[in-house]
């Protein structure tokens, strides 16, 4: 048999680009098609034209399709705390954090991060999966200040602080204001400000 005659028989398998990409749109159509509990990995796989094996390179699980940058924010977030100035005081070292999570949710990312939330809001184990990833990320954020100098109870009531500024500007950015992420992310903390300031 040719050269050319087994390669008839032989199916190619070409790379394709973006298989993380894919994944996760997959993942998000099925999601909000199917529901959460009722997707597979397997769906999710054959949607995007991959197959489980490549999931599992990309994902531990259907659940980190939605949770999977949270290690990269922390990261980011932790960097933005060393990076802010030594004089910076706690409040505006949290905003210099705070001011890279454009990086991490450019602006092109708000529609799939819209989808996203409707689905954990719509499941009550990605909802506490949630919380725990939000406990994560603030408890960096103190661990940051702390390493700053910051004592407590300042560290963590300043982590809890940006916590709370992040939910408040990504619900605002989700939910239809027109401005940019990084404008909800600095008029939030503005708003933080003046109530802390009106006591």
């Amino acid at each position: 048999m040719s050269v050319a005659a087994i390669t008839t028989l032989v199916p190619v398998v070409r790379w394709q680009p973006d298989a993380r990409g894919r994944l996760e749109r997959a993942a998000l159509e099925l999601y909000a098609e199917r529901g959460f509990d009722a997707t597979t990995v397997a769906g999710i796989a054959e949607r995007a034209g991959l197959t489980e094996r490549t999931f599992f390179r990309h994902f531990a699980d259907k659940r980190e399709v939605l949770f999977g940058g949270s290690p990269v924010l922390q990261e980011r977030l932790v960097a933005g705390l060393a990076a802010a100035p030594p004089s910076a005081g706690p409040l505006a070292a949290v905003g210099a954090a705070l001011a890279t999570i454009p990086e991490t949710l450019p602006e092109e990312r708000r529609a799939g991060a819209a989808q996203r939330q409707a689905v954990i809001d719509a499941t009550p184990e990605l909802r506490e999966r949630e919380l725990a990833k939000f406990a994560a990320l603030t408890a960096a954020m103190a661990q940051g200040l702390r390493e700053r100098g910051v004592g407590e109870p300042t560290a963590s009531l300043a982590a809890e602080a940006g916590a709370a500024v992040f939910r408040v500007a990504f619900g605002r950015w989700i939910g239809g204001d027109a401005r940019d992420l990084g404008t909800l992310l600095a008029a939030s903390l503005a708003e933080l400000r003046g109530v802390a300031a009106d006591g």
